[in-house]
């Protein structure tokens, strides 16, 4: 078969080597890594999706179906595993930048809340002063 042309290769012959080059992680039309599904066979077959029919191929699409069942929870595992390595891979320097802007916030925060105490412990002593005009405090027996 390999002395063939691809021209030369029946349809059914065209879509099984382009499911083996999926299994093996190296397509030639589509990127490697690309899942291997009935219509990602039909695209790297050069071919559109609905040309691979269960009608004319159907011990093909059961070996497609069978293998993606068997390999789909290793593909799910894989994208779990690649999200957990980028959260831990986050650079140091990203992770420095959060606790900047984090300081940087509470520092407002702090300010603000000096700040405000200050108003209202001069409102406070403004009022205390208000009260002591209108009503004096009793004067001390000794």
């Amino acid at each position: 078969m390999s002395s063939q042309h691809n021209g030369s290769l029946s349809a059914e012959e065209r879509f099984r080597q382009a499911f083996e080059r999926l299994k093996a992680d190296a397509p030639k039309v589509l990127t490697p890594g690309t899942p291997v599904t009935q219509n990602n066979v039909a695209r790297e077959a050069g071919c559109d999706p609905s040309a691979l029919k269960k009608a004319r191929f159907p011990a093909l699409i059961r070996e497609i179906q069978a293998y993606s069942e068997i390999h789909q929870a290793n593909v799910e595992s894989a994208a779990q595993k690649t999200k957990k390595r980028r959260t831990a891979n986050r650079s140091i320097q990203q992770r420095m930048e959060d606790a900047i802007k984090q300081r940087d916030e509470m520092a407002s925060k702090l300010i603000s809340a000096g700040r405000r105490i200050l108003e209202l412990a001069e409102e406070n002593r403004s009022l205390q002063q208000r009260l002591n005009e209108v009503q004096p405090p009793p004067a001390r027996i000794f």
